[in-house]
């Protein structure tokens, strides 16, 4: 076992656990000549075993000794503790005995207080009912002889000291005296209102004046319920004559006579405060109590002849005119009420309040009557504004005797919104609760109309008889755009401006978002239109395109002649329209949108000109390379110092991009035959047979041809690194787009009836459905065909609903969808009643949302500003 240092002992010592004995002696006597040391060993350990026996024998007897010592211990502690428990017993005897004896030495005093304090408290009633009894005798007297000033004090000390002998009641005097008291107040509360009555009707106020103010006091003595009772007699006794004078059903009383109403009253304040307001002490505020009752009387009267007068069995309508003006008076009246009785200190009910956070107390007392009546005057306004709109849409877009400014805006916008500014103003004073909501929605109702009768209609085709009438001229178009932009911005101001002056618990009824969307709608239709006229200076050069014999190029030359032509017709248009526009993104609508246009007509053209050799295709990748370094200078064609925005730039490479994959996959010959596989699988990137064999078409390769190439192609689209391929492209969806309109050809000409489809639509933009120059009667009609349309006409959301067409993973574009190749065929003329006014209005505000999707202001057609670098 372990010693007391801690070391472990050897396994050869006495003192170890593990000790054997053989061992040990096997290591003692390791050789014979160590025996002769046998009893000299054998000797030690006897001495030591000795020693051994001696250290236990004490061990033994000290620990006897230990415990008997332990024992006595725990004895002489139990001991002491039951000790002490005697002393605590006798000490809590003690203290009970000595409570016994100061109990009884106090028992007599405790008695004695309790006498002191009874008797105290008799002498105190005693004298409280004696000054009890001879105060109702001196107030008796007083009443009598009406020395109302010592009365209000003296009365105040009864209902003091009855308050005391409430609980003696039980008592027969006490009860008797209770009684003669209340008698009292009631016989001085009759005997002061008698007092009042007769001073008022003998005229005699300026003589009684003083005993009057007097007897004020004691009515205030007499609580609340007496000085109510005083306040309305003379309330009642002061509007008789009024009410008498001015009864509703009287001619006094008209509406035509409201201001000799608030002139009576007036002179009635004037009279209080000269002869009346000295009698009434100053915290009864009875001008103020007068003035409610007048107010309260004359709202009455006011409601009874409103209702009387839109009831009227002779058809007479209510007075729009009459219903303003009175109306008005009745709010500056109220007006002067409040501010005289606003200066009056309230400190009494209104001491934490500030001035300005009390309520007002006259804000429609009066003019409160007349809430419900003002629909009558929304109407009126209504009717005011149906007649505004068809006058706006026969005066012409510019005075003539204004020139054009790349500013200007159509007058009549700015004339509506002069109207609805001073119309609010007006309505925000007389009722900014539930007529002002009223009031917005009859605002929303004609900002719709102007956008769809007005605006709409300066852009449209104005048949006169037989011939239409001349093409809106490009001022018209850029005023439009201009008066466009200018009602959205002041639309969103007006929400806000009717937001700031309404009741808070209304103001989530007003809502002229859908309104502003509109009118974005309509300058995403006047972008469109700006594109158009483009589009038609362009066609005779896509026509050219379509008559070049791109099967029998030996050689890859200049650019074309058609493509220079385009080129030159697209800067002169684009230098005209530019430099009327003034506001940047919409320059930057324009040219984005007629990229987008030339863009996919060309994609269009392409399939229009089949066959197509690789030489053909290697002139036309030309061609589009020369036409993407023109555009690119298009946005500051008017700025030949100015650098372009790189987010422009990169924005017309990457749509006139989409021209290439097919341009590539064209310049691929046929053998050998993989390479030409190839070319579709990465360009084309589908693995339908029919597609391929349409692109084959298209290359002019015989039948006879194609069966090996075919053969190939599904050996190819069945590797591994063309399982992920989709089964068919849209891109060549166009080839049958193609077929639909040469059939649409061979019916007779038509015109795409869609904003949208003027430009997302592969067939609208074919030689065959274009008219050989630019018609009058289809301009105008496909701007309001396109909003009747709806937005899936323009593919995506996108300014006027220009649509680039889809990518494939290989970058080729895809065919629109068969929305958007819808085309309009017939008459060019729509009636008015057929419009659809309110698919109209929708579709222009979806139309306007996707126009200003971005911050920057008209979604992603007008380019992003980190994208543009500021440009």
């Amino acid at each position: 076992m372990p010693q007391a240092n801690g070391t472990v002992p050897n396994p050869s010592s006495l003192d170890s656990a593990e000790y054997n004995p053989i061992d040990h002696l096997n290591a003692i006597f390791s050789h014979p000549s160590t025996l002769s040391s046998i009893s000299k060993t054998s000797s030690t350990l006897s001495k030591h075993q000795d020693e051994i026996d001696r250290e236990i024998s004490n061990l033994v007897q000290h620990q006897s000794i230990s415990d008997v010592q332990s024992v006595q211990s725990i004895q002489a502690a139990k001991n002491d503790l039951a000790e002490l428990f005697r002393k605590v017993e006798d000490v809590r005897e003690r203290a009970l005995q000595t409570e016994e004896a100061i109990t009884e030495m106090t028992a007599d005093i405790k008695r004695l207080d309790n006498t002191k304090r009874n008797l105290t408290l008799s002498m105190t009633a005693l004298k409280r009912l004696q000054m009890l009894t001879t105060a109702y005798e001196q107030l008796r007297g007083l009443s009598s002889s009406r020395q109302y000033r010592d009365c209000a004090q003296l009365l105040q000390a009864v209902i003091q000291l009855m308050a005391h002998f409430k609980s003696y009641r039980s008592i027969d005097q006490i009860a008797t005296l209770g009684r003669n008291v209340s008698d009292l107040q009631r016989e001085l509360l009759e005997q002061i209102c008698e007092d009042f009555e007769v001073t008022f009707a003998k005229a005699e106020v300026a003589q009684r004046r003083g005993m009057l103010a007097e007897a004020c006091l004691v009515m205030d003595s007499l609580g609340d319920n007496a000085r109510s009772r005083l306040i309305n007699w003379y309330c009642n006794t002061q509007l008789r004559e009024y009410r008498q004078v001015f009864r509703s059903t009287e001619e006094a009383g008209s509406l035509d006579n409201i201001s000799r109403r608030y002139a009576w009253f007036r002179r009635m304040l004037k009279t209080y405060d000269d002869e009346h307001a000295a009698m009434f002490p100053a915290h009864w505020r009875m001008n103020e109590m007068l003035a409610n009752a007048f107010c309260e009387g004359t709202r009455e009267d006011f409601r009874n002849i409103l209702s009387r007068s839109v009831r009227r069995a002779d058809g007479h309508s209510l007075d729009v005119d009459l219903l303003l003006s009175c109306l008005q008076e009745t709010l500056e009246f109220e007006h002067t009420l409040e501010r005289r009785f606003s200066n009056t200190s309230r400190a009494s009910i209104d001491t934490f309040s500030s001035d300005s956070e009390r309520a007002p107390v006259f804000s429609q007392a009066i003019s409160e009557a007349f809430e419900p009546y003002l629909s009558v005057w929304v109407e009126a306004q209504d009717k005011k504004l149906s007649t505004m709109i068809p006058q706006y849409r026969q005066q012409p877009p510019k005075p003539p005797d204004e020139e054009f400014s790349s500013q200007m805006v159509i007058p009549s916008s700015t004339e509506l919104f002069n109207f609805y500014r001073l119309t609010l103003a007006q309505c925000a004073k007389l009722s900014p609760g539930a007529r002002l909501v009223e009031l917005s929605k009859v605002f929303a109702k004609y900002l719709d109309q102007y956008a769809q009768q007005v605006l709409l209609f300066y852009v449209s085709e104005r048949p006169s008889g037989q011939t239409p009438s001349k093409t809106p001229l490009l001022e018209d178009t850029i005023l439009v755009l201009n008066t466009a932009n200018y009602c959205f911005n002041t639309c969103t101001q007006l929400e806000e401006k009717i937001k700031s002056r309404i009741d808070e618990s209304v103001k989530g009824n007003i809502d002229l978002q859908s309104q502003a969307d509109a009118f974005m709608g309509i300058a995403s239709a006047t972008v469109r239109a700006l594109v158009r006229r483009a589009e038609v200076d362009v066609e005779p050069t896509w026509r050219e395109m379509r008559n070049t014999g791109w099967s029998k190029m030996e050689s890859v030359g200049d650019q074309s002649s058609w493509a220079g032509e385009m080129l030159r017709r697209i800067k002169s248009r684009c230098g005209e329209i530019l430099g009327m526009l003034h506001k940047q993104q919409y320059a930057r609508a324009f040219c984005d949108n007629l990229v987008d246009s030339i863009a996919n007509a060309f994609i269009v053209n392409i399939f229009q000109c089949k066959p197509i050799s690789e030489v053909g295709a290697e002139q036309m990748l030309l061609d589009s390379y020369v036409l993407k370094k023109g555009f690119e200078g298009l946005l500051t064609i008017n700025a030949s110092n100015t650098p372009p925005p790189a987010g422009y730039i990169k924005r017309v490479n990457r749509t006139m991009s989409r021209i290439d994959p097919i341009l590539k996959t064209l310049q691929v010959r046929p053998s050998p035959p993989e390479a030409l596989v190839q070319a579709y699988l990465i360009h084309i990137a589908d693995k339908s047979d029919t597609n391929f064999r349409k692109f084959l078409d298209l290359k002019g390769l015989r039948k006879q041809d194609q069966s090996h190439l075919m053969d190939l192609f599904q050996a190819h689209r069945a590797s591994p690194r063309n399982e992920s391929l989709p089964q068919s492209s849209a891109l060549l969806a166009l080839l049958a787009a193609g077929a639909v309109t040469n059939h649409s050809a061979a019916a007779g000409p038509t015109i795409a009836s869609g904003i949208g489809s003027l430009s997302s639509s592969a067939a609208t933009l074919s030689t065959s459905n274009l008219p050989a120059r630019f018609d009058p009667s289809v301009f105008g009609n496909a701007i309001m065909n396109a909003a009747r349309d709806g937005v899936d006409r323009f593919g995506t959301p996108n300014l006027g609903g220009s649509t680039p067409l889809p990518q494939t993973p290989s970058g080729a574009m895809s065919p629109p969808s068969q929305a958007q190749q819808q085309v309009s065929r017939g008459s060019f003329e729509i009636p008015a009643a057929a419009m659809g006014t309110t698919n109209l209005n929708e579709n222009l505000r979806n139309i306007g949302k996707f126009f200003k999707r971005d911050i920057g202001g008209f979604g992603g057609r007008f380019g992003r500003q980190v994208e543009d670098g500021g440009g």
